[in-house]
């Protein structure tokens, strides 16, 4: 009898432990095997699944020496939608831009932003994509970019849309120009990008993307009309030539992110005009 006894307490050990026999846990660099997990929502990646992203971000956090914790990446096509998983409690976090999240919280009382140190330093470049042969327009709009970043009038736009924009009104509406018997160049927008790019209930577009492409038009002396995609179908809309540009984030080249992660095929993509900081943020307690 006491030897069953003895027995039984040597099992209900085992079975308050991880195993009888097992390795230390922090060996296993698994991410399943973390005890924390965070459903964090993402703008769909082209190029890799949620778990591949998961993966991703792991090796993200063991390369920062940070405390890892085990992100689950929810994919989805809008901010809209992130904020509606959010506020659901689909996903506990939504991952965006830094310039979209001090918008978020200042139009939002619900909202924080969460201190991640391992985010830190993580960004994303902003450029042009438009078809993979249409060589005018890339060269046109690297021109741009190029004569804006010479002149000053790129950083001029940034201070003034983003960084001293007042982020607890709507984005700026902005006017486009129009030129009678010019080339029209369909950009397709988000406009749920505040205050990057944004279209109000009215239909009027607004932000910075948008005083940029006023900007483009002067200088090409081209018409722009501006079409309404959300992040998911904008590649496909490209893809398809309903469109002609699109603005695109790429993150930049590294040792763990692959450099094609999210580059749509057949396009090409247009030398960068700005970069933004990753930020998370989530519903206060």
């Amino acid at each position: 009898m006491r030897v069953k006894k003895l027995l039984a307490t040597i099992c209900a050990a085992c079975l308050l432990m991880t195993g009888c026999g097992s390795s230390d846990s922090s060996e296993n660099k698994d991410p399943a095997s973390q005890a924390t997990i965070i459903k964090l929502g993402m703008i769909s990646h082209l190029n890799a699944s949620e778990q591949q992203m998961e993966e991703y971000l792991f090796k993200v956090q063991e390369k920062s020496r940070a405390k890892v914790v085990n992100h689950v990446p929810v994919f989805f096509d809008s901010l809209s939608l992130m904020q509606l998983g959010i506020e659901s409690g689909k996903v506990d976090v939504i991952s965006t831009y830094k310039s979209v999240a001090e918008y978020l919280i200042a139009n939002n009382d619900k909202y924080e932003l969460v201190h991640d140190d391992w985010i830190k330093g993580l960004a994303d470049n902003f450029c042009f994509a438009v078809h993979k042969d249409d060589d005018v327009l890339e060269a046109d709009l690297n021109k741009v970019i190029y004569d804006m970043k010479a002149d000053g009038s790129l950083d001029k736009l940034i201070t003034e849309y983003i960084t001293n924009v007042d982020k607890g009104k709507a984005p700026p509406a902005i006017d486009l120009p129009k030129f009678d018997g010019a080339e029209m160049i369909k950009v397709g927008v988000t406009g749920d990008l505040p205050p990057l790019d944004y279209v109000s209930a009215d239909g009027k577009a607004a932000g910075f993307n948008t005083a940029l492409l006023a900007e483009i038009a002067k200088r090409l002396h081209k018409n722009i009309e501006i079409i309404q995609k959300d992040s998911g179908a904008r590649a496909a809309a490209l893809s398809a030539e309903q469109i002609d540009v699109i603005f695109w984030a790429v993150v930049p080249n590294g040792d763990i992110l692959p450099k094609d992660i999210d580059k749509p095929e057949g396009i090409a993509l247009s030398e960068p005009y700005f970069q933004d900081e990753i930020a998370h943020i989530k519903l206060k307690k």
